[in-house]
């Protein structure tokens, strides 16, 4: 019989152990990997998602930097692992007992890089199963071999490379965990259910989700992002009778304002496109869209929130930032610093990593014309050390 998906979903990462593998001072999950710590990234993903409480697994002895790295970061409490991952398991599951959630995704913080469609498809499943495991088809030929020579083939048709976070209704995969009787640690938290009777089922999961193991994971090209990125942007309104004039997030004494959804901010929406280029997240029409009502006559100060928000996402810092003004009138000169500050206290960085210039077009075309405003903007990230 289908139930419906689960009200209230609990995670349990697991990031127990000593990474031995992947070399360095500490343990792989506290390493760096695109700007951040490898298990900020995944805790981060299922905060974002609404998952609550997560309870994460750590090694004893290394609370002060566990939370150093997932400091902020909401609904987030730790347990320490055991000696084995199924162990680890068991301990946050029982951390979550008292207040049971309906379902918890098991995760390992080895696989940072968790899509949210992934998250939901697991949820949804849960309405029909007890659980539910993210998998991706096995699309290589497969062999078995022995003493370095190739033996039987073996038909790859329904095999599966299995990931996670793994979905399980709460109460079920917590009496299946102290239920367990196997001699050895189980293979995953799928192989508990089934050994107590419970079915799981398969969903889609990403090639996103791969798992981080060797010193190499943390240091390939292809995993790491570029250390300094750049983006343009560039923006148009019209000066019309009877509105406002924002640029650069403040309000412009003049004769004319700038016509447009939003309140027009020109100037911010030019360094909006240019931050959101930098870090390739689109542009600001893909995350404040003009045919949405909500966001007439919003502040633009919200959307170059956002846009930092995003860069810092991303494994990003701003390192610089550039806007030009072109028009006639009125004077940019005089509100020049009080802009630079303005721009520096919405994103939260130096005011000597803003610049604010201004210029004409000696009276050619629209801008010439006083018809209206234009801006240019160059934004400079750099990858978080």
């Amino acid at each position: 019989m289908t139930q419906p998906a689960p009200a209230s979903v609990a995670a349990v990462v697991v990031a127990a152990g000593q990474g031995l593998r992947a070399g360095g001072t500490v343990p792989k999950q506290f390493a760096i990997w695109r700007g951040k710590p490898l298990v900020r990234h995944s805790v981060e993903a299922l905060a974002k998602a609404g998952v609550a409480p997560i309870v994460v697994v750590i090694p004893a002895n290394w609370e002060e930097t566990a939370a150093e790295v997932l400091t902020g970061v909401p609904g987030m409490r730790f347990v320490h692992g055991a000696a084995s991952r199924q162990g680890s398991v068991r301990a946050g599951l029982e951390a979550l007992a008292d207040d049971a959630p309906a379902a918890v995704l098991i995760h390992d913080a080895a696989r940072p890089d968790l899509p949210e469609a992934v998250i939901a498809a697991l949820v949804a499943a849960l309405a029909s199963q007890p659980g539910a495991i993210p998998v991706l088809p096995v699309v290589d030929s497969v062999v078995r071999g022995a003493d370095g020579l190739r033996g039987e083939f073996v038909e790859r048709d329904g095999l599966y490379r299995v990931q996670t976070p793994q979905a399980f209704r709460f109460d079920a995969i917590l009496a299946a965990h102290r239920a367990w009787n196997g001699a050895a640690d189980a293979g995953d938290d799928a192989a508990v259910a089934e050994a107590a009777g419970l079915a799981v089922a398969l969903v889609s999961g990403d090639e996103r989700l791969k798992k981080v193991t060797f010193a190499e994971d943390l240091e390939d090209d292809s995993m790491i992002p570029a250390a300094v990125r750049t983006g343009m942007g560039y923006d148009v309104h019209r000066l019309v009778e009877g509105e406002e004039l924002w640029l650069c997030g403040l309000k412009i004494e003049h004769t004319k304002g700038l016509a447009g959804h939003s309140d027009a901010d020109v100037a911010i929406h030019a360094l909006v496109d240019a931050l959101l280029g930098a870090v390739a997240a689109g542009d600001i029409g893909d995350h404040f869209p003009p045919s949405d009502a909500k966001w007439r006559g919003a502040s633009s100060d919200r959307f170059l929130a956002h846009a930092g928000t995003l860069v810092a996402e991303a494994g990003y810092v701003i390192s610089n930032i550039d806007v030009t003004i072109i028009c006639e009138t009125p004077k940019i000169g005089p509100h020049k610093a009080a802009m630079r500050a303005r721009l520096a206290a919405i994103l939260a960085i130096d005011i000597a990593a803003v610049s604010v210039k201004a210029t004409t077009t000696e009276r050619l075309g629209f801008t010439g014309r006083g018809e209206g405003i234009a801006a240019q903007a160059v934004a400079t990230v750099i990858a978080k050390a």
